[in-house]
Order: structure tokens, then C-alpha cells, then sequence
């Protein structure tokens, strides 16, 4: 599929899918024109790539990450390294951290909302 195609499909812009290519995120084959054409693997490619970039990982680590992923279930395949796996545990602690805070600002908002309703 051509480019448009996929931004349709996966409703990323064309801009962004041609900086997934150019970070190593995306690799689209070439028609004998110079066209990209995407295969229809790309389509969970890229929801895979936007759920990293919005779980906060940055497209070095994302570009790590995705040949240890199997795009159509997502799973892991077997050719994690040791220091990815290190790597990604600090992401997963990160994020938890970020959850408790937001947790904790909820319960504020929860405590000011509460207090403003009843006064």
C-alpha cells in the first residue's frame, strides 16, 4: 500500500511515518519509481510504534525494542538482550511512577472538588 494509504489506515500523518523510516522504525519497500509501498504488516507496525511513542519511550528505544516484537499479537520473540530487558524494566518503572503521581493529583483534585461542592 502506498503511504497515503497507511496514514488512512492507521490514522498517523504522512509526516510521521516518513520520520518513523528515517528513524529505522519503518521500512517500506520501493517501487522501480521511487514510490513507497508498505505491506499490510505495516498497518500494525505503526499502531505498535504509537503505542511505545505514547507510553513515553523514545524512538531510539523504540527502534530497539521493535525487532524483539511480533507486530501481528504484539508478543515478544526471543532476541531481547539482556540490557534491553534492563532498559525496558526501567520504562515500566518510570511509567509506574508517572501512574502514582497522577494518582496522587487525582486524590487532590478529588479532595479540592469534594470540598468545594459541599461549600
Amino acid at each position: 500500500m502506498r503511504i497515503g494509504e497507511l496514514a488512512r489506515r492507521t490514522g498517523v500523518s504522512e509526516r510521521s511515518l516518513r520520520y518513523y523510516e528515517k528513524q529505522g522504525l519503518l521500512a517500506p519497500d520501493r517501487t522501480a519509481g521511487g514510490h513507497r509501498n508498505y505491506p499490510e504488516a505495516a498497518v500494525d507496525r505503526v499502531i505498535r510504534i504509537q503505542e511505545l511513542f505514547a507510553a513515553g519511550l523514545c524512538s531510539a528505544k523504540i527502534a530497539q525494542l521493535l525487532p524483539c516484537m511480533r507486530d501481528s499479537d504484539g508478543g515478544p520473540s526471543a532476541v531481547a538482550t539482556p540490557k534491553l530487558v534492563r532498559d525496558l524494566t526501567a520504562e515500566r518503572e518510570r511509567i509506574d511512577r508517572m501512574i502514582r503521581d497522577l494518582v496522587r493529583s487525582r486524590d487532590t483534585l478529588d479532595e479540592v472538588i469534594d470540598t468545594a461542592a459541599r461549600g
